[in-house]
């Protein structure tokens, strides 16, 4: 081959019941004979959200200085690797999580607001209300370019009825995507419906007789496609083929966690029926659908995604970390610092993770970078102390540089209190998805 066509961004592998989308090739971007910037700026930018339930324990979370010469505390020290790929933010808050005359229910006003900026109409019944989320800004506007105009990704089963927190709605606690102010969008737990989703197959029957038999002749997705790959790869230059390669290899390794997390549950007695393809092991459930966030922000399936590692308030014991209590129970630490110990530990758990999905993208070329360097990853909570049940001085970060257009290994510290959804508007700036306000901005962070 002496030449490497160019092929449109949105060429699919395409086999009975599968059509599974490219990574980022350079066959996708413009002719060599165009200006670099030209190219540059065709790679896609992703923006993605993280949140983490019940507050962190903030002294293992704040930097001590500001600026770049700062030290890692002990949850962001797992995060060293990335120390010049992320920018940690001490000073913002989400007044809207506050009760501001609603009374209790900071867990679920939290989850509400963090993305909104507005207060949640507080209710446990049908007429719920909150705002448009950052997430479904951006996603109206650049939705249409991808399959998918978002993700909305968790571990924690939902409700979107009841009581769920001193008169909350369970909508509140469960959904962190709103499309409306009253239609909140439910998050995907199961790996295998989230990768029938994005590939295509079909989900069928879920009786535990019919999926065991459908999971003793179930060919890969990718067998279908296979004629269809080799095709195309031989019309490519080498170092396309490496990454169809990784791409393609990562996708049939996900695909066989997926199986063998079926296989696990399929011991179930077969008059129970649950969702298949989630992990009994909290820890790979979470890894599992970090990694399906990563292939289908690979494959341009969606540039925007939602990510709960918990819901608003969870209870979930950590026991694999040697924390058998409650997450919810110890927030309530009242100083106790064999509690603080404790939520310290399940807070580092989460940052593993997420050093994990930022791994992942920093292995991922694009261009002359990488995925992370064109990614905006938001990681936080919306609470500060789980004890305090406070609203500012908020756990925030964001992870990747927007295509360069953010100043990265920093921390940046507020004098006063600076509402975070102007973080978010900066956020949408770079994405190209533009809004005058959000919730009660008053403003643009300087990135």
């Amino acid at each position: 081959m002496t030449a490497n066509p160019r092929i449109p961004r949105r060429t699919l592998l395409k086999g009975l019941g599968a059509a599974v989308a490219l990574p980022m090739l350079d066959a996708m971007l413009p002719v060599r004979a165009r200006a670099e910037a030209a190219a540059l700026a065709t790679l896609p930018r992703r923006l993605a959200f993280i949140y983490v339930p019940n507050g962190i324990h903030m002294p293992d979370w704040t930097p001590e200085r500001a600026g770049s010469d700062f030290d890692l505390p002990p949850i962001l020290a797992h995060l060293e690797a990335h120390r010049n790929d992320i920018t940690v933010f001490s000073g913002l808050a989400q007044d809207k999580a506050r009760p501001n005359g609603d009374g209790p229910g900071d867990h679920a006003r939290a989850l509400a607001s963090f993305l909104t900026g507005c207060q949640a109409y507080k209710t446990n019944g049908a007429h719920i209300r909150a705002g448009v989320s950052v997430d479904q800004v951006a996603a109206q506007q650049i939705g249409h370019r991808t399959r998918f105009p978002s993700l909305e990704l968790g571990v924690d089963r939902g409700a979107q009825s009841g009581n769920c927190d001193s008169g909350y709605s369970c909508a509140y606690s469960s959904n962190i995507s709103w499309r409306t102010p009253t239609t909140p969008l439910p998050k995907e737990i199961n790996p295998r419906a989230l990768f029938e989703r994005l590939f295509g197959g079909g989900t069928g029957p879920q009786t535990a007789e019919a999926r065991g038999q459908r999971l003793k002749y179930r060919k890969s997705i990718l067998d279908f496609v296979r004629e269809d790959a080799a095709g195309l790869k031989n019309k490519l230059g080498a170092t396309d083929q490496r990454k169809m390669d990784e791409y393609l290899t990562a996708v049939r390794e996900v695909e066989e966690r997926i199986a063998r997390a079926e296989l696990a549950s399929a011991g179930e007695p077969p008059d129970i029926e649950r969702p298949t393809g989630i992990p009994k092991k909290h820890q790979k459930h979470l890894q599992l659908m970090s990694d399906l966030l990563i292939l289908a922000f690979q494959a341009d399936l969606t540039r925007v995604a939602t990510f709960m590692f918990a819901n608003a308030g969870s209870n979930r014991s950590y026991s694999f970390i040697d924390v058998p209590e409650g997450h919810h129970d110890l927030s309530h630490h009242g100083g106790n610092e064999e509690k603080q110990a404790k939520i310290s530990k399940i807070n580092q758990f989460h940052a593993k993770n997420l050093a994990h999905i930022l791994d992942r993208m920093r292995a991922i070329r694009e261009g002359d970078g990488t995925m992370l360097d064109q990614a905006m990853i938001a990681y936080g909570s919306g609470i500060g102390d789980g004890n305090a049940h406070n609203h500012d001085k908020l756990p925030i970060l964001v992870a990747g540089r927007g295509g360069g257009t953010i100043q990265t290994g920093r921390h940046v510290q507020f004098d006063k209190e600076m509402p975070l959804n102007n973080l978010w508007l900066s956020l949408l700036d770079r994405i190209d998805a533009h809004a005058d306000h959000l919730g009660d901005s008053t403003g643009r962070v300087e990135l």
